[in-house]
């Protein structure tokens, strides 16, 4: 990459998070910025790959983080805004909208931060999601508790994974709670309780196009892990199989339903009990947590977060008759296989995930 295409990623991490993504922006002719919390400053990042660190006291104060970053523009041209977590997606929207940075805005990132606004958007969308309603208007509650049964799923709506969720077993349940809550009643959605396994799909997306897909299934819900105890753990679901296949083509349609252009994202799915169809839970526009990418590159050799350093780079770059441009889509067409890699596990790699597209 010459100096004049050399493209200038700030990355958002407010937690210690994303060294691979970091060090592959690096090994692509990048010039990386790294900004967290000055709580952080001593944690073992790879220095190596980053060229300024800067610090802010805290991520949630919106709009010191929008001066700080507008400050620090002033001496550093910004191409990419990158969240390295769940909880700085929405931080990095604001940015961009901010200082007209191409990615997400705002709205679009609602999508995959916000339960209610993915529900919504997916539900006008024509997809199957479990049924829901918003906790705000009190007759629409009590007619929602009427007309499903019980228990419901007390959701918030921008906390990650199972965090803050409560199972409600019956209308005396959810008013203390509610009133518990007071003015952060309408931050919260009362969802249908649906028994069934939960399902994952950590995909690649380039240009609303999906790249590439691996379908899991959890041994046990989220929720139950992280309410009950127990082992959390998930396995590859057999490629080419009907489960996987239908999987991939929800996916996909989550992807064309929240307007995603490029990127990585994390799907979960339930599939009903009573009746074995597939419902859409929720998506987040970063990667998985816990050790799920680790599950994905032991599985199919890719790397999540490089092929999502790689993805971001492609999406930088001008015009699409640019070499380096043209390289990384063609990588990324062929999978995003790591070109540090041995060539022979590579071609292994597409085989196995070409199914998938």
């Amino acid at each position: 990459m010459s100096s004049s295409q050399r493209l200038t990623v700030l990355c958002l991490s407010s937690i210690e998070k994303g060294h691979e993504f970091i060090q592959e922006c690096a090994r692509q002719g990048c010039r990386v910025l790294l900004l967290t919390n000055v709580k952080h400053r001593d944690k073992p990042w790879p220095r190596e790959s980053i060229d300024e660190m800067f610090l802010v006291p805290t991520f949630d104060d919106l709009q010191g983080l929008i001066n700080s970053v507008s400050f620090l523009a002033r001496t550093h041209r910004i191409d990419r805004i990158v969240p390295m977590d769940d909880y700085d997606v929405d931080r990095a929207a604001a940015l961009r909208e901010h200082l007209r940075c191409p990615g997400m805005g705002e709205t679009t990132v609602r999508y995959f931060r916000d339960k209610l606004a993915m529900r919504v958007q997916a539900r006008n969308e024509g997809l199957l999601v479990p049924d829901f309603v918003h906790v705000l208007n009190h007759d629409e509650i009590r007619e929602f508790m009427e007309r499903v049964p019980p228990p419901w799923m007390l959701k918030p709506r921008m906390e990650a994974a199972a965090l803050g969720i409560k199972k409600i077993h019956g209308s005396s349940d959810l008013w203390p709670v509610l009133e518990t809550l007071g003015d952060r009643q309408s931050y919260f959605l009362l969802e249908e309780y649906i028994p069934g396994a939960v399902y994952h799909v950590d995909a690649i997306t380039f240009n609303r196009q999906v790249l590439f897909a691996e379908t899991h299934r959890y041994t046990a819900p989220p929720f139950d892990v992280v309410q009950g105890g127990g082992q959390f753990s998930s396995r590859t679901l057999r490629r080419g199989s009907d489960e996987s296949r239908e999987l991939v083509e929800l996916n996909q349609g989550v992807i064309r339903a929240l307007h995603f252009v490029h990127g990585v994202t994390h799907a979960e799915f339930i599939r009903s009990d009573s009746n074995g169809r597939f419902y859409f839970l929720e998506t987040a526009a970063r990667v998985a947590g816990a050790f799920l990418p680790k599950l994905v590159e032991a599985a199919t050799g890719v790397n999540l977060w490089r092929e999502w350093a790689k993805v971001e780079i492609a999406g930088a770059l001008p015009g699409p008759t640019g070499v380096a441009r043209h390289q990384l889509v063609r990588r990324s067409r062929d999978h995003l296989p790591d070109t540090d890699e041995e060539p022979r596990r590579a071609r292994r790699v597409g085989e196995r995930t070409r199914a998938h597209r």
